[in-house]
């Protein structure tokens, strides 16, 4: 009985204490402009406004450290769970704090969106505590490495053409769909397999392309295309949340947010996840309105001389269904009068 008492004490002491060091240190403001919750941009900071924003890092950085510590339970962490009345979701600070083996007032501070001083020791460690995945740590040191950026510094513009060399490249890519986009999902250039295969995408006569707003802006074709829609939708705004950490001053970037923000619901639920990804190999399946079911092996590939940049390969092993389909595809493709980047509807 008296140690119930005393692990019920500790625990309102330890709730108290959590609430107090939130009180006494302040919240980061939000960006110029005002905003959504989530960070999200605001309606005066898309494209058409006068005006565009950058992404508050502090924000960022609160709001993707207190998610990560909310989905952990002490027991996840090995940590013993004091009383059976917790009033935090998932682990408190101070837990996180002993964990990385910093001192809590350190952490606290870290959460409240200062990380320029964290070292590359310290950052790990914090990703151990918080049990990151690859993409999450990535995503915690663009976060950290931007916020030692000085106000006013050069900011790298993320490349929005490509080199006629590489489309060359790529049209030397005959029997595979072959494209290259930015972080932003803008489509740069594709080959001849690769419009025919997006030709739903490329029905909107707005360029660049953009395959963000074709899964979330056009949803009912996007959700016909893409046998697996809600992975592709997650998937989505989670590469271009980790875009975000990598390029916060990306103006084009911010208002691609924006509008996706204010006009897609479920954008908004995804961006709010706070989850990132990596783009890299995986499974793709499709339903192509001329050749029906496509199930594709994707590669991306970073491209070191353009930074930025993502070579994406679509492939089928050798005897299936969808290498047939392809072959279809492609002879289809051929015998367009006008190239599919410029087809509204198929039939």
């Amino acid at each position: 009985m008296e140690a119930c008492a005393d692990s019920k004490r500790l625990t309102g002491v330890l709730d108290v204490w959590e609430t107090l060091v939130a009180q006494v240190l302040p919240m980061p403001p939000w960006h110029v402009g005002g905003g959504y919750q989530q960070n999200l941009p605001s309606p005066a900071d898309r494209a058409y406004g006068d005006e565009v924003a950058t992404i508050d890092l502090r924000t960022e950085v609160k709001e993707f450290l207190s998610s990560r510590r909310a989905r952990i339970s002490p027991q996840r962490a090995g940590l013993p769970a004091y009383g059976g009345n917790r009033r935090v979701k998932g682990l408190r600070r101070e837990e996180v704090a002993l964990l990385a083996g910093v001192s809590v007032d350190y952490y606290v501070r870290m959460e409240r969106g200062s990380l320029a001083g964290a070292s590359d020791g310290v950052l790990d460690a914090l990703a151990s505590a918080l049990q990151l995945d690859e993409a999450e740590r990535d995503h915690l040191f663009h976060l950290a490495r931007q916020s030692r950026v000085p106000s006013g510094s050069r900011r790298r513009r993320p490349a929005g053409t490509v080199r006629p060399a590489l489309q060359q490249v790529l049209d030397a890519i005959t029997d595979a769909p072959a494209w290259i986009c930015n972080g932003r999902y803008d489509v740069l250039a594709m080959n001849q397999l690769a419009r025919a295969l997006y030709s739903p995408l490329l029905a909107d006569t707005r360029r660049p392309a953009n395959t963000a707003r074709f899964v979330y802006l056009d949803p009912e074709a996007a959700r016909t295309f893409y046998v697996d829609y809600e992975r592709i939708a997650c998937d989505v705004a989670a590469k271009l949340r980790m875009e975000a950490g990598r390029n916060p001053h990306d103006d084009e970037l911010i208002a691609l947010v924006g509008e996706l923000s204010t006009r897609s619901e479920l954008f908004r639920q995804r961006w709010a996840s706070q989850d990132v990804r990596l783009h890299r190999s995986g499974r793709k399946r499709v339903h192509h309105p001329v050749v029906g079911r496509l199930d594709l092996d994707v590669e991306s590939m970073e491209m070191p001389a353009e930074p930025g940049l993502l070579l994406n390969v679509y492939t089928a092993p050798a005897g299936t269904a969808t290498v047939d389909g392809l072959a279809l595809l492609a002879s289809w493709a051929a015998g367009q009068e006008r190239p599919a980047t410029e087809i509204r509807a198929l039939h």
